[in-house]
C-alpha cells in the first residue's frame, strides 16, 4: 500500500491508503479482479443448473418459431399448388363433358391439397396462439430465475471477499477502536453493484412474462366466451 509522503498525524488524521498509486493499473487490476470472481459465480451448481434451464426453455421457443416460418412458407407454397391444381381439375371436368361424360377423378388431389392447407393453418393457429406465447411465458420466467440465482451467486462471493478483507483490518480496528471502511469501490463493491443489475434485469424479465401472460390468459377467456 501506498501512503502519503511526510506523513504528520496533527496536518493529516485522516487516511486513504490504496493498494498503488498509479489509477490505470489499479483500475485494471480491479476489472481483473472482478472478472475472476464473475467466472467463479458461474460455477456454483445451482448457477449451471439455472442456465441450462434457460438454454432448454430458449431452444424450445426457438423451435417453435422455426415451425411458424416453415408452415408459412409451406402454406404459400400449398396455395399455388392448389390455384394450378384446381385450374387443371376444372379444365379436365369442361373436356370429359364435352366429350360426353364429365370426370372428376382429379377431385381428389384438389381435396388433399385443401385438406393440408386447413391443417397448415390449424396448426399455425396453434402456435400463434398457443405454444408461441407459452414458450416466451416460459423464456422468459427461466431467464429471470438465472438472473437472480447469479446475482445471489455473486453477493456470496462478495460478502466473503468483504468478510476476509475485514477479517485482515481487524487487528487496526483493535489498535485504534475505529476504521471506517469503503467497500463500494473495492471488488466486492463492485460485485454487488453487478449483482444489483442482474436483479433488475431478472424482474424486468419477470413483468414481461406477466404481460405476456396476461394478455394470453384474457384471450384464451374471450375465445371461450365466444
Amino acid at each position: 500500500m501506498s501512503s502519503p509522503p511526510d506523513f504528520h498525524i496533527t496536518e493529516t488524521p485522516t487516511l486513504h491508503f490504496v493498494a498503488t498509486g498509479d489509477e490505470q493499473r489499479l483500475s485494471q487490476d480491479l476489472q481483473a479482479r472482478l472478472e475472476e470472481s464473475l467466472g467463479q459465480a458461474e460455477e456454483p451448481p445451482e448457477v449451471t443448473a439455472a442456465v441450462e434451464a434457460t438454454r432448454a426453455a430458449d431452444d424450445r421457443l426457438q423451435q417453435m418459431k422455426r415451425a411458424e416460418r416453415t408452415l408459412h412458407q409451406y402454406a404459400r407454397e400449398s396455395n399455388s399448388e392448389m390455384a394450378a391444381v384446381a385450374d387443371q381439375t376444372l379444365g379436365a371436368i369442361i373436356e370429359s363433358a364435352a366429350e360426353g361424360q364429365p370426370e372428376f377423378t382429379k377431385l381428389s388431389d384438389l381435396m388433399t391439397i385443401e385438406a393440408r392447407i386447413r391443417y397448415t393453418g390449424r396448426a399455425l393457429e396453434r402456435l400463434v396462439e398457443h405454444l408461441i406465447p407459452l414458450a416466451q411465458i416460459a423464456h422468459l420466467r427461466k431467464d429471470s430465475h438465472e438472473l437472480l440465482t447469479r446475482a445471489r451467486a455473486i453477493e456470496k462471493i462478495a460478502q466473503e471477499r468483504a468478510e476476509r478483507v475485514l477479517g485482515q483490518l481487524q487487528e487496526a480496528v483493535n489498535q485504534e477502536m475505529v476504521l471506517p471502511v469503503d467497500m463500494s469501490k473495492g471488488v466486492a463493491g463492485a460485485l454487488l453493484a453487478h449483482a444489483g443489475g442482474l436483479k433488475k434485469l431478472a424482474v424486468q424479465q419477470a413483468e414481461n412474462a406477466d404481460r405476456i401472460e396476461k394478455a394470453y390468459t384474457a384471450r384464451r377467456r374471450a375465445n371461450e366466451q365466444v
